[in-house]
């Protein structure tokens, strides 16, 4: 295996210190959705242990999004963490990374409306209020429309502000380094954050401050559990889809006071996703960021289309502290190790993203004398 100190001159394979996260590179794993918790409870599997151990070389990985109760479920074979078999199965999971020198946060998550009946035997999910987003649903069945929610109520909300506590505290029993709120997409917090899907006239609506309070209001939970230091929030002010999400100025400008007001909370860092585009210069890829380093004082981790040349520029002008990689690190387990030797990157097997089972998750061969040379993209 080639020696991450071949290039010892990458910014992206620097130390870096995010809070209280000391890392020994700024190559993180970003959360990927994997489908591979394939039985009834949810719980983590030995499958997972492999993967996850597989790609401890990252500075940090960031576990795939996990349900914080059973209500938060919108798509098939995803671990959650709200139970205990759930938390030893997460435990199982922590120790392997560990024991491969690696370091693991939890990412918490929920979908909201952006769920389908089929996940709740026939019973309408919820979200900020009763307005379908338009977005799409992997169910047992397939994928499916979304509908028309029910709307939180009150004691709903506050119902589940207490189980991303719960499962904050869950996530530190099992182990994990830290915890990330998963708050970008289209899943429920982004719900809350969004003007055409969160018309309540309560404490959680109306301007975008008071949209925001449902976020904010996790963030107070979590950190009863976990010193800021080892928290972050992943948020994407570009995100479009479905018919709610648009990301035109105007939301773009609620953004802005959001992570303006993410700025007072002492995080480790705020992962943040630039807009999926593609076939774009290292320069366009970085610019979007630029907005959100003027607004925001802590370490800022760079997430979507991110190749070596763009990390490292990114990093080199600034912007951001550390990037995270997504679709690279399925197909590349040792994804620090091409980027320090200049190899080029495996393709992964889309089919197989979702599938279930060992092809195509813990599959991937590392780099190695032999197939240097092998088929991939540039690195």
């Amino acid at each position: 295996m080639t020696s991450r100190s071949a290039t010892p001159s990458q910014p992206l394979l620097q130390p870096v210190r995010l809070g209280a996260l000391h890392l020994p590179n700024r190559v993180l794993m970003a959360p990927m959705t994997r489908s591979r918790a394939q039985n009834a409870g949810l719980v983590p599997t030995d499958l997972m242990q492999a993967y996850y151990a597989q790609r401890a070389s990252a500075g940090l990985i960031v576990s795939e999004g996990t349900w914080v109760n059973d209500q938060a479920i919108g798509f098939i074979n995803v671990p959650g963490i709200y139970s205990e078999a759930q938390t030893r199965g997460w435990a199982t999971v922590t120790e392997a990374v560990h024991t491969a020198g690696g370091r693991i946060i939890s990412q918490l998550g929920h979908v909201g409306a952006g769920s389908h009946p089929d996940h709740f035997g026939g019973r309408l999910p919820a979200g900020p209020s009763a307005i379908n987003p338009g977005e799409r649903s992997f169910t047992p069945s397939g994928m499916k429309d979304t509908v028309t929610p029910r709307a939180f109520t009150g004691s709903e909300i506050a119902q589940t502000i207490a189980d991303y506590r719960t499962a904050a505290a869950n996530a530190r029993q099992a182990g994990f380094d830290g915890l990330e709120v998963h708050a970008q997409g289209s899943q429920l917090i982004a719900q809350f954050l969004n003007p055409r899907l969160n018309q309540r006239t309560d404490a959680y609506g109306g301007d975008a401050e008071r949209r925001a309070q449902f976020l904010f209001d996790i963030l107070d939970a979590v950190t009863e559990v976990w010193d800021a230091g080892r928290v972050s929030v992943k948020i994407s002010p570009y995100w479009t889809s479905g018919s709610a999400f648009v990301a035109d100025e105007e939301d773009l400008a609620d953004y802005d006071q959001v992570i303006k007001r993410l700025g007072g909370n002492s995080l480790a860092f705020l992962h943040l996703m630039g807009p999926v585009t593609q076939d774009i210069t290292d320069q366009d890829r970085i610019r979007p960021f630029a907005r959100y380093r003027a607004q925001y004082d802590g370490p800022i981790v760079a997430n979507v289309g991110f190749n070596r040349s763009s990390g490292n520029a990114i990093i080199e002008q600034g912007v951001a502290s550390a990037v995270s990689f997504g679709a690279p690190f399925i197909a590349n387990p040792d994804l620090v190790d091409r980027f320090a030797g200049g190899h080029r990157l495996a393709d992964g097997d889309r089919a197989s993203f979702y599938a279930g089972g060992a092809d195509g998750y813990i599959d991937y061969p590392a780099i190695s004398e032999g197939n240097r040379q092998s088929k991939g993209s540039p690195a």
